[in-house]
């Protein structure tokens, strides 16, 4: 059993990431709230926490090894929980990944239908199914690596929605809040200035590695 992986992110495609461990390079499934944070991490060392599993149709011969990569050990957690509801395989479940764990799982425990049909493969027969199933279950993980995605405020204002963007990152990346808000003033203070989140991202991972 594979749990973890720790390895030079290579690449990154629609749904993909591919780590370099030692002379090989695995091929992970990643969910698409972690695809900005990945991007813009491509060259830094990090640390997948996986999910093994058999695709396909043993009757069909055509099974397939599957390695799905999260980069905090929660979201892991939240996916294999996620996926005892009826219906919700692995890689429907992936699909369905397009917020953090966190601002899912406060959805079930907030009963939020309409939350849920936003996400990519859930429907509301399938939604209604999940609050059925996880609500009172999943109260752990509310609130655990929220990303802005613009969809929060600032903290009273202080950060832009770019900057929440970079911050929230390099919380995916493993940062504690503190820690990422100090590489953000530390990247805003370079000259010329980072502008964009991927730019303030790629500073922040650049002084991330520099920094001991």
């Amino acid at each position: 059993m594979i749990s973890a992986l720790t390895g030079q992110l290579k690449r990154v495609e629609t749904d993909r990431a591919y780590v370099a461990c030692g002379p090989m390079v695995y091929e992970l499934m990643v969910p698409a709230a972690d695809m900005a944070a990945l991007e813009a991490a491509v060259g830094a060392e990090l640390t997948f926490h996986t999910i093994f599993y058999i695709e396909g149709d043993a009757g069909g011969g055509g099974l397939e090894p599957r390695l799905i990569g999260f980069l905090q050990v929660a979201d892991k957690r939240f996916f294999e929980k996620f996926i005892t509801v009826k219906g919700i395989g692995p890689k429907k479940a992936l699909r369905a990944f397009a917020f953090s764990s966190g601002e899912i799982a406060a959805a079930i425990e907030n009963r939020d239908v309409r939350f849920l049909i936003q996400l990519p493969a859930i429907g509301k027969r399938m939604a209604d199914q999940i609050v059925a199933e996880l609500a009172g279950k999943v109260q752990s993980f509310v609130g655990v690596n929220v990303s802005s995605g613009g969809r929060v405020a600032s903290r009273g204002g202080r950060h832009s929605v770019e900057e929440e963007d970079a911050i929230s990152a390099l919380m995916a990346l493993g940062e504690r809040r503190e820690a990422a808000v100090s590489l953000l003033e530390r990247a805003k203070s370079v000259e010329p200035t980072p502008s964009g989140a991927q730019a303030l991202i790629r500073e922040m991972l650049r002084l991330r590695s520099s920094r001991g």
